[in-house]
């Protein structure tokens, strides 16, 4: 008996909007899926694909997807991504398109002219890709180098926060940019980075040129480079930092930009920076990690660590020198780059990373050519030019910070549950470093409407230095503001939906954009965390669990860092359906772990309860209130907390 064939229906992008659209019986392309035409063999599905790929100039990324149909005979999805695609993401579905003076760094006049004429090349090669002239396979590595992705419902652009910095004007551009040529809002990554979700192709370099009016860009956001250097969000501001990691950092950005050697690696290369011995910028999952230290004789310098990342090969960074002078920095980095782009693995992208490299023939065999690589560029390195050195540390230089006033403001209850949780000691005891969350109760993740970037950038002007940064939990982070100022930020905060006291807490959840949005995701991360947050809402409830980080990826890709979340999720798809594996024990900081699987991996419905009855055991295995879920899980181990996973579970279906 022959096997029934399962319908099928021929979709795409929409070149020019991005939108998602369906080939139709009449041979055109509809937004409405009712209007799709359905294979019922495997012939007709050959023939659907064949005249749907007609189309090139007007249609991007053209398969074949299972299909069901509707009592009224029409085209339905089959598969649970593909109701993503059609109705738009889950938590802004009125969003899908079937649903109709700083001191910091500026650019000089050489990186003004370097953007523009960057902006000015890939103008030129949109309008040749809406003509005909380039096609989508010669268009997609120039897009890719100018952060332009395709996701499951339109163009995604991600832009650049080096080193998760801004000022008052840039995030005005931002959230001019959200509500000109967006939906009115952005979302802040865990690479402090900036995504708009839903740019027409037409418009991205209108967007880029707005962009450079402000000194941002989209250059190598994305594509197998040396990607956005990130920092310790706290910098220049934190107690505990020997010395600002941004002055590392641009270096690196300037030294990296464009490198003609560099632009063509085996794939994406990521270099973070911290200044303090507390590990605030996760170097530790990074190609390339960088601790600020001092020599026995006080000489600055770096802890330099190689082979980190994450995604479906977990790896931490191994320490490759302990101490690497500041003058040594670029022929060091330049040597372990080389020796990586010249010998790591581009037989299989998945094999292609430096971590699979020193895990293959050990650091100690790479630290060997390394150091042999090293001794010849260092040979031959001039040193950096010393004005431009000067120019950047200036950069970095403090702010005019007030002179000691009167004593600290007089607390209301409210303003105080937000000091407690959102705000951290400053170098200075009259100042204080202050955390926005970006995770109110059921919002999205690193969510900020363009009113709410106006808000901060107000905030920032008035209040803080006019200084902001992006922090790698998707956060923003005021590093500057008097203790004075704290009642009448915290009042502004409130009225525009940012005063959410949670920095920390079970609810200040670390989640990808998941498949709401992204065209490699599995699974959904946004309504996990969204749930989880509405499960905790009550901040005394959260105040009493304390310290925890949740951190959700949509799929293997981990950009949502769950092996180094203490309690971990990962999404997957599991023969159609969406299934949710668990980690526990991981950590981002100087104390790195990758979080251990529990087992088997629960149904979207099982995720919020299987995480209540992990957090119900560790308040019933912890030793007193102040041990965290981390000391604790480190304390017991696995077996307890497995225990009440799968025990209880099993207990409460029977």
């Amino acid at each position: 008996m022959a096997r029934k064939f399962q319908p099928r229906m021929a979709t795409g992008n929409d070149l020019f909007e991005g939108d998602v659209v369906y080939f139709t019986s009449a041979g055109c392309w509809s937004r409405d899926i009712a209007d799709a035409a359905l294979a019922l063999n495997q012939e007709a599905a050959d023939d659907l694909l064949t005249r749907a790929s007609a189309f090139p100039n007007q249609v991007v990324g053209v398969y074949v997807v299972e299909a069901a149909i509707d009592d009224r005979g029409r085209a339905a999805p089959a598969h649970f991504r593909e109701e993503f695609r059609t109705r738009g993401p889950s938590n802004y579905p009125e969003h899908g398109r079937q649903a109709e003076k700083i001191l910091m760094y500026r650019y000089n006049e050489f990186d003004q002219a370097f953007v523009r004429e960057r902006v000015a090349e890939f103008r030129d090669q949109v309008e040749r890709r809406i003509d005909g002239s380039l096609t989508e396979g010669e268009f997609l590595p120039l897009r890719l180098r100018n952060g332009l992705y395709l996701q499951l419902h339109a163009y995604m652009l991600r832009i650049a926060i080096p080193y998760g910095t801004l000022d008052s004007r840039k995030m005005r551009q931002l959230a001019m940019i959200a509500d000109r040529w967006d939906k009115g809002y952005g979302h802040f990554t865990t690479r402090q980075n900036i995504q708009f979700n839903w740019p027409k192709l037409r418009d991205v370099p209108d967007i880029l040129d707005a962009l450079a009016d402000v000194g941002m860009h989209a250059i190598q956001t994305s594509g197998n480079t040396i990607r956005n250097v990130t920092a310790d969000h706290f910098a220049g501001a934190a107690a505990d930092e020997i010395a600002d990691p941004r002055a590392t950092a641009e270096l690196l950005r300037q030294w990296s930009t464009d490198h003609p050697e560099f632009q063509y690696l085996g794939r994406k290369f990521k270099i973070g920076v911290t200044g303090s011995a507390h590990d605030r910028a996760a170097t530790k999952t990074h190609d390339i990690g960088l601790r600020l230290v001092r020599s026995s004789d006080g000489l600055p310098g770096y802890e330099v660590s190689v082979g980190g990342g994450l995604g479906r090969t977990p790896i931490l960074a191994k320490v490759i020198r302990e101490f690497l002078p500041k003058a040594d920095l670029i022929p060091y980095c330049e040597a372990i780059l080389q020796v990586y782009n010249l010998t790591g693995r581009r037989d299989n992208k998945y094999k292609a990373r430096i971590k699979i490299l020193v895990h293959e023939i050990g650091l100690d065999a790479f630290r060997e050519q390394v150091e042999a690589r090293f001794a010849e560029k260092r040979a031959a390195w001039p040193g950096v030019n010393p004005a431009l050195l000067a120019e950047i540390e200036a950069s970095f230089a403090p702010p005019a910070f007030e002179a000691p006033g009167e004593g600290a403001p007089v607390l209301s209850a409210g303003l105080r549950s937000f000091v407690d949780t959102n705000v951290t000691a400053h170098k200075l005891p009259h100042y204080a470093i202050v955390t926005v969350s970006l995770k109110a109760i059921g919002a999205t993740p690193g969510d900020a409407t363009a009113a709410q970037m106006r808000v901060l950038a107000d905030l920032a002007e008035e209040f803080a230095h006019d200084e902001l940064r992006i922090s790698h939990e998707q956060n923003v982070v005021l590093p500057h503001v008097p203790r004075r100022h704290l009642a009448a930020i915290y009042a502004r905060l409130k009225e525009a939906g940012l005063a959410t006291a949670n920095v920390g807490l079970v609810s200040d959840i670390i989640a990808c954009p998941g498949m709401d949005y992204c065209a490699l995701a599995t699974a959904r991360s946004i309504p996990v965390a969204q749930q989880i947050a509405e499960t905790f809402a009550d901040l005394d409830r959260q105040r009493d669990i304390g310290p925890l980080k949740i951190k959700i990826s949509g799929c293997i890709n981990a950009c949502g860092h769950h092996h180094v979340g203490h309690i971990g999720i990962l999404g997957l798809d599991r023969a159609g359906v969406e299934n949710y594996q668990i980690t526990l024990g991981g950590d981002a900081t100087e104390l790195a772990a990758i979080g251990d699987k529990t087992g088997p991996g629960f149904a979207y419905d099982e995720v919020v309860p299987a995480v209540e009855r992990l957090i119900e055991a560790y308040l019933d295995l912890r030793t007193e209130p102040g041990e965290t879920f981390i000391e604790t899980f480190r304390r017991v181990g696995m077996a307890p907390f497995k225990a009440a996973l799968y025990e209880e579970a099993r207990s409460d279906a029977a």
